[in-house]
């Protein structure tokens, strides 16, 4: 299948990277700050103090990113676990239609969680919320990026779900797996 939106989806997925990236330099940086205070006590000296304050705050909401920016990137290139033990056997008319009913399923949750992120992240800014570690992070920021990643996948799922319902209608007897969305 070919997606008309892959570069909003390829984006996403960079971002992910980029946020476990920078997770990873953080975290390194951390590490190589605790190995240079205890050299320089070991040495004699007094400690640096190197620290990254918020550390594992931050970490949190950059996961965060990294999940959620990431999913549709995943759906499209088939990385999500589909369990197609049961509709692997079917024919392929009916197996069409259960992928169209299985996606629109998804796509539901999928909307009804953007909905109800929108109204968290809507809270978050009115009441002007905060993260409660040693940094007071606004919580829109992390909360952006799960509307953003959940927005993607649920672009991801209407695409790939006409795809299948067109498939379904004009020639169900056609349907393979590989007409699922997936490459």
């Amino acid at each position: 299948m070919r997606y008309r939106l892959r570069p909003l989806y390829t984006l996403g997925g960079y971002l992910a990277a980029a946020s476990l990236t920078l997770i990873c330099a953080l975290i390194t940086a951390q590490i190589v700050g605790r190995l240079i205070d205890r050299a320089a006590v070991a040495l004699g000296g007094d400690r640096i103090g190197l620290a990254i304050p918020g550390l594992s705050e931050i970490s949190g909401f950059l996961l965060v990113g990294a999940s959620f920016l990431g999913l549709a990137y995943t759906f499209v290139h088939g990385g999500h676990i589909r369990v197609t033990l049961l509709i692997g056997r079917f024919s392929p008319a009916p197996r069409a239609w259960v992928e169209v009913l299985c996606l629109s399923i998804a796509l539901a949750l999928c909307l009804y969680l953007a909905w109800n992120l929108y109204w968290l992240l809507d809270d978050s800014i009115t009441f002007n919320e905060t993260s409660y570690g040693l940094l007071r992070i606004p919580l829109w920021i992390p909360q952006t990026a799960m509307l953003a990643g959940v927005l993607l996948f649920c672009l991801a799922l209407i695409e790939t779900w006409l795809h299948t319902l067109r498939i379904a209608v004009t020639r169900p007897g056609t349907f393979t797996i590989d007409d699922s969305g997936h490459e």
